[in-house]
């Protein structure tokens, strides 16, 4: 059953894979020939192309994570190999993640009608709204990165002489249970901010409507058109969210049985869909990505007709 399993989620893994480094790679790749074309490259598509790249990075992570152990165990043998690992997996964490807050932070300013002053004045200032959070969100992954070594170093200190074991570190209780609520407890604060924000558009898009109804107007004009595109793409984005946050959650919670093949399959399999379903999420919900997707599946189309073999 077990050999099973690891079939099927290996299955899971390799597809999701595969189609986070299309997904991401087409975002970033349209961007960057945008990019060249016009000479310049608007916010969101900064945005965009810097979340596609960390995706990229993110997916790679977790391939590796779920192939390198069963190919290369003896990979896992020393402690500075386990620190690089661990850095650079928290590293690309954080900026997928908070990238992806980034955007939910500009979608807000951009397209949510408040009259407060303090919205007016984060939104005329939209730039330096932007840069200020990165500059938290690198404070964070300082303070991440140095948690993460502490961690580590307590724990070689404390369970050395399991270390001549290639995995004694990494399969140890202890070290998993520190790790995952770390990697939650890090998580949390990003997420929250996403779903502020999609609260906040939420009643946006609230007063927008009554203010039409109010008003006579038709059903719908370019801002409720924006309002609605803006929580679609948000809705998506927060229901994959969840499932990424919840399986650090599930990781922290269920660190004591570390030996279910099947939980830590659900673990990785849940990771990995947030960096390659968001993509195309992406993609769908924005004009030019969409237009270019469109494009290139109706090539796509017309070449594999053209290499149809023609009737007698």
């Amino acid at each position: 059953m077990v050999g099973v399993e690891m079939s099927m989620f290996s299955i899971i893994l390799s597809v999701e894979f595969i189609m986070g480094n299309l997904g991401n790679g087409f975002i970033a790749l349209v961007n960057f020939v945008d990019w060249v074309k016009r000479r310049k490259i608007s916010s969101v598509d900064q945005i965009l192309t810097a979340l596609a790249l960390s995706r990229i990075g993110m997916v790679w992570i977790f391939f590796l994570d779920w192939w390198v152990p069963v190919l290369y165990s003896n990979l896992w043998a020393t402690v500075m190999i386990i620190r690089i690992i661990y850095s650079t997996y928290t590293v690309i964490n954080h900026f997928s993640i908070w990238f992806a807050t980034i955007l939910s932070i500009f979608y807000f300013l951009k397209i949510a009608t408040f009259s407060n002053s303090v919205f007016l004045y984060l939104r005329w200032r939209i730039k330096i709204v932007i840069s200020v959070t990165l500059m938290v969100s690198l404070v964070v992954l300082f303070l991440n990165i140095i948690v993460i070594n502490l961690y580590i170093d307590y724990c070689v200190d404390e369970y050395r002489g399991n270390l001549s074991d290639s995995s004694g570190l990494t399969r140890d209780a202890h070290f998993y249970i520190l790790l995952s609520f770390t990697i939650t407890v890090f998580t949390f604060v990003p997420f929250t901010v996403s779903v502020i924000t999609f609260l906040l558009l939420i009643f946006s898009l609230w007063k927008h409507l009554k203010r039409m109804q109010h008003s006579a107007k038709g059903s719908k004009d370019t801002s409720t058109t924006a309002h609605m595109k803006a929580l679609q793409t948000v809705i998506a984005f927060l229901l994959l969210y969840a499932i990424f946050f919840l399986s650090f959650l599930v990781q922290f919670l269920t660190s004591g049985f570390l030996n279910s093949n099947l939980i830590v399959f659900l673990i990785k399999a849940g990771g990995a869909a947030f960096p390659t379903g968001h993509s195309f999420v992406l993609i769908l919900g924005n004009g030019k990505l969409r237009q270019a997707s469109q494009s290139v599946l109706w090539r796509l189309r017309c070449k594999s007709q053209d290499s149809e073999p023609s009737g007698p």
